[in-house]
């Protein structure tokens, strides 16, 4: 029922559009919902990390994801970023984001209480229980400071409803043992990392969920599709003007540069929430050398 094949390829990690005072901006948001469609991406993941959901209350971030489920009105899925470091508050988000429309969610793992792997796989599997819709795991221990290993994602792709995993390791070695791990089974695996993201790919991933793709869709749309068709000289050579925004989205805490760049591109205003700060000036050259690169600024 739920391993559809639905989320592949280029899918957007997407900002929430604010504005100078903080409040969410939907107008941008709408824009930005349109702009991804009429570029080729594949999905967009609503109030993940870079959709600033840690800075967001519990209303607003239900109310970002059926708006931009609305928005999107069936053109392109929504995957609905409902993690938490607490099982029954990423319960309640997971089940506003159904009833919200999300075609999917993604759960990162709880942060700062540094569970062990039953106490991970005991928290999927109480979510997926608890809640009837497609889940996709998401590993990223430079943030969480907690690791999900391979043996913990081979018992949780076990449970119907859990899909697919997002790693945001950028270690391609335990993409191996992953998929060692999980020959012969229909469960997908997305890259977080945008640096590692192509060669993911070409060794067998099936997407990436990308902080790049906010600011250049299209061409992150045709690196993807080149990937996921095994053309490796084609996809190395879509990526190579794409390197500058891998690495230089993230000379600050994400999403601080990724807004800079799109208020720069006129997409979105300069609204960011504390602690979260606007980018520091030394930050804005390379930057623009990076989207000059990327194609995406004259």
């Amino acid at each position: 029922m739920y391993k559809s094949g639905m989320f592949r390829g280029s899918m957007v990690a997407l900002v929430t559009p604010m504005q100078v005072d903080g409040s969410v901006d939907y107008q941008s948001l709408a824009n930005l919902v349109e702009f991804h469609i009429e570029n080729n991406t594949s999905a967009i993941v609503s109030m993940g990390t870079t959709g600033e959901s840690a800075t967001l209350n519990m209303d607003e971030h239900c109310d970002v994801i059926a708006r931009t489920v609305e928005m999107a009105k069936g053109r392109i899925p929504v995957i609905a970023g409902t993690g938490a470091n607490s099982t029954s508050e990423a319960i309640e988000l997971t089940r506003c984001a159904q009833q919200g429309g999300a075609d999917a969610a993604l759960l990162v793992t709880p942060y700062y209480n540094k569970p062990p792997q039953r106490g991970l796989y005991l928290h999927y599997k109480k979510i997926a229980e608890s809640v009837d819709i497609p889940q996709i795991l998401y590993n990223v221990p430079g943030r969480t400071v907690c690791d999900m290993l391979p043996e913990t994602v081979k018992q949780l792709s076990e449970i119907d409803n859990i899909i697919g995993l997002k790693d945001a390791t950028g270690d391609l070695n335990r993409l191996a043992e992953t998929q060692t791990l999980l020959a012969d089974t229909d469960f997908y695996l997305y890259s977080g990392d945008d640096a590692t993201g192509t060669e993911f790919m070409l060794r067998g991933g099936h997407g990436v969920i990308s902080v790049t793709n906010n600011v250049a869709p299209r061409a992150m749309a045709a690196m993807c599709e080149a990937a996921l068709a095994g053309d490796r000289k084609l996809a190395e050579s879509l990526n190579q003007p794409l390197t500058g925004l891998h690495s230089h989205l993230f000379l600050e805490s994400s999403p601080i540069p990724v807004k800079w760049v799109l208020s720069e591109m006129k997409l979105i205003p300069t609204g960011i929430r504390l602690p979260l700060v606007t980018l520091a000036q030394e930050h804005h050259q390379p930057l623009r050398e990076a989207m000059q690169q990327a194609g995406v600024l004259a």
